[in-house]
């Protein structure tokens, strides 16, 4: 095949394959940024990479030329025979056909015994934030994690938190790595092309988290409630969220701190959220 375009027009008809609508696929067909993918994610031959939802294999190719091991995880039970017959005389391949939500990831770093793990994905938009929070929370032994997602998720996550396009999220995400944009994708470079653009994103997680609460399901609980209520002062997303009784509680613990009282809780750094939670930590 000349190119990823024709390979993928030449597989699905093959196959008689269409993309699932429901499982949010969308192929890649351009050479450039598979090869881009590939490059930032630095994969070596000491690395195990776990690539989540192959679809027809365009990415898992590179992959499997650079890694060690490529663990490839596939809900869609019609890629699994392509994969299979696709990569049969590859012998760094395993081919899962699981939700990589069920699958014991843990389990699975640990059985393979590789020095590095990366994580590489072409995501589905509908189900991006519980796939990389997932990632992120059960803190496995991962290096990097480099996923394609929608330009606005990718503009949420990488964002600083406590600036103008920062969510809950945001904070997650930065709480355990550092979070780049490393490559910009039009849709044109999919079939079907997705309604809007995408972009590449890497998070290099952090050795330890980036502050240390007391609590940590409090930490993540106070800016929860604090991007339930936008536009609510910070005193009174506390107050209606359950975490204190009444306004002068939550005003005793800011004047403490030396913050304004007035403060919406969406333009706080990750550093003031934790001294704040600390602070209800130790009255609770």
């Amino acid at each position: 095949m000349n190119n990823i375009y024709e390979e993928t027009k030449f597989l699905m008809k093959k196959y008689n394959i269409t993309a699932n609508k429901n499982l949010g696929q969308n192929f890649l067909i351009d050479d450039e940024t598979v090869e881009k993918i590939v490059e930032v994610s630095e994969i070596t031959l000491e690395d195990l990479v776990i690539e989540i939802g192959p679809g027809l294999g365009t990415l898992t190719q590179k992959l499997l030329e650079k890694a060690g091991k490529v663990i490839a995880v596939e809900i869609d039970n019609k890629m699994i025979r392509i994969l299979e017959e696709r990569f049969l005389l590859y012998k760094n391949l395993e081919i899962l056909n699981e939700d990589i939500l069920k699958v014991n990831l843990r389990e699975l770093i640990e059985k393979n015994n590789f020095k590095t793990v990366k994580v590489v994905a072409n995501l589905p938009y509908y189900i991006t934030t519980p796939i990389i929070m997932r990632l992120l929370e059960q803190k496995l032994p991962i290096d990097t994690i480099t996923v394609m997602v929608q330009k606005e998720v990718a503009e949420r996550l990488t964002a600083l938190p406590g600036t103008k396009n920062s969510g809950a999220i945001t904070y997650s995400v930065y709480y355990y790595s550092e979070p780049e944009v490393v490559l910009d994708v039009e849709s044109s470079k999919f079939i079907p092309a997705p309604e809007v653009d995408s972009q590449v994103i890497k998070l290099n997680l952090r050795k330890k988290p980036v502050v240390d609460p007391i609590d940590e399901k409090l930490f993540f609980k106070l800016i929860k409630i604090s991007f339930m209520q936008r536009r609510k002062t910070l005193i009174n997303s506390m107050v209606n969220g359950g975490m204190l009784k009444n306004k002068e509680q939550a005003i005793e613990i800011l004047n403490k701190l030396g913050i304004d009282i007035n403060i919406r809780g969406e333009t706080l750094s990750i550093e003031q959220f934790c001294e704040i939670s600390n602070l209800l930590a130790k009255s609770l």
